[in-house]
């Protein structure tokens, strides 16, 4: 079992910045690639970011892309999103996954265990 637990959100007005973490526990996942996914109200659950286990490729959403950046502490078993220049339309929950895989996938489907989420509002 792997446990996931995501923070780090909260409100913050337009153009401001936050980070999340998603600090993993139980099996390891130094060999799996992890990711963030989004869901706002009434929307499916987006991707956003990915990174290989090795932290050495990297994906994005393409309305992220440029402005968030995914990393992995491998040592902490953590996996981090720094968001900057934020708008309201990135208001939403935002989960953290563990992939089953060592490459990053943009497929929902590829990823195993979730964490519960941690809400970021975005002020205009």
């Amino acid at each position: 079992q792997v446990q996931l637990v995501e923070s780090g959100g909260g409100l913050v007005q337009a153009g401001g910045s936050l980070r999340l973490s998603c600090a993993a526990s139980g099996r390891t996942f130094s060999n799996n690639a992890m990711g963030w996914f989004r869901q706002a109200p009434g929307k499916e659950r987006e991707f956003v970011a990915a990174m290989s286990w090795s932290g050495g490729s990297t994906y994005y959403g393409d309305s992220v892309k440029g402005r968030f950046t995914i990393s992995r502490d491998n040592a902490k078993n953590t996996v981090y999103l720094q968001m900057n220049s934020l708008k309201p339309e990135d208001a939403a929950v935002y989960y953290c996954a563990r992939s089953r895989y060592g490459l990053g996938s943009r497929n929902r489907n590829d990823y195993d265990y979730w964490g519960q989420g941690t809400q970021v509002t975005v002020s205009s």
